[in-house]
């Protein structure tokens, strides 16, 4: 039914407008009693064997929703009933900005893709965290932080620490993006000195706190062969608990959409199905390469069963979805789930 009559209808305004409006409807569709429960019962899967634990965490099932969704913590109560595993907000930045300017996120129907370049559009962790401590859900919840982009690159470590430090009591795990391409110059900071330094930084601070909590990082597809072997190293020197694999690209050789409108949206990341064979090969290499030494969360081009059994062969643990869930809608969670168990995953 979304496929043949939401989506359409849905498809013919602004990407960023729907976004916002169909997190309103949710939002008051929940204050209505028994719309939480039906929506359970509607779209999610219990099953012991879709159980993982990973990271020290545990998931009733390993798929989950990629930071990006919902940056700013307003809507994963709401979410959680819609069969995740697990919730990552963000990315969440120490001060809140704007983002860049509109428009900013648009839709390729031709490659089932979107292209993004928000650059970090939130209120602040601050904000974020006064959601949190409304928390109902028991789904895991996983911080996804950066930097602001008035910090210049020098400074960054300050901006990750302090968000790190906010959001320490509130969230399961935490994710450091510094693969983003939408804000200026952030990229730099995953060649491996500044990586190491940053990285050492949140964990020393982590082993100061009574309870540990884990640190992934999350890296871009576009990375060379050298740096992926950087990432294994410093994942090694710095002992932080794993990789997701991987944010949006700024490749756009695979595009099936025309020159001209690729040429007219301009610059951004892009997510979907012409990420989905890079992902995989990036999550195969660091998995094969380290003899599999520290877990992989696969995102990109995850649409169906078959791309989470591909990414959880290739050597994730759990996987993420985003774009995925904009083009298959609600029921999208639910039908990966019964895929996996159908392949005894």
């Amino acid at each position: 039914m979304y496929k043949a009559i939401f989506r359409p209808i849905l498809f013919c305004f602004d990407p960023e407008k729907v976004h916002h409006f169909v997190f309103n409807t949710l939002k008051l569709l929940h204050l209505i009693p028994g719309i939480a429960l039906l929506t359970r019962l509607l779209y999610t899967v219990k099953h012991p064997k879709l159980k993982r634990t990973v990271f020290g965490l545990d998931f009733d099932n390993p798929v989950g929703l990629a930071a990006g969704f919902d940056k700013e913590a307003k809507l994963f109560n709401e979410l959680a009933n819609f069969g995740f595993g697990f919730i990552e907000i963000g990315t969440l930045t120490p001060k809140g900005q704007l983002g860049n300017d509109k428009p900013r996120l648009f839709r390729l129907p031709q490659d089932n893709a979107l292209i993004n370049r928000m650059g970090f559009n939130n209120e602040g962790v601050e904000a974020a965290v006064k959601r949190l401590r409304k928390r109902k859900t028991k789904v895991v919840i996983g911080g996804n932080i950066g930097k602001n982009k008035d910090t210049p690159n020098q400074e960054a470590n300050n901006d990750y620490y302090k968000a790190f430090h906010a959001l320490y009591d509130f969230v399961d795990y935490f994710v450091v993006n510094v693969s983003s391409p939408n804000t200026p110059n952030l990229r730099e900071l995953q060649d491996k000195k500044p990586l190491t330094a940053l990285l050492q930084i949140l964990k020393d601070e982590m082993l100061t706190k009574p309870q540990s909590k884990p640190i992934l990082l999350k890296i871009a597809p576009d990375l060379t062969i050298e740096q992926l072997d950087d990432i294994i190293t410093i994942i090694d020197e710095v002992q932080i608990e794993g990789v997701i694999a991987t944010n949006t690209s700024i490749d756009r050789s695979k595009l099936s959409s025309s020159e001209k409108i690729i040429t007219t949206i301009g610059a951004g990341g892009l997510s979907g199905k012409p990420v989905k064979n890079r992902s995989t090969q990036v999550i195969a290499y660091l998995h094969q390469k380290s003899n599999g030494a520290f877990p992989i969360v696969g995102v990109g081009g995850i649409y169906t069963a078959k791309d989470a059994i591909e990414k959880l062969n290739a050597g994730a643990s759990l996987v993420q979805v985003y774009t995925g869930f904009v083009y298959e809608g609600p029921a999208m969670v639910k039908k990966i789930c019964k895929g996996l168990l159908k392949a005894d995953l």
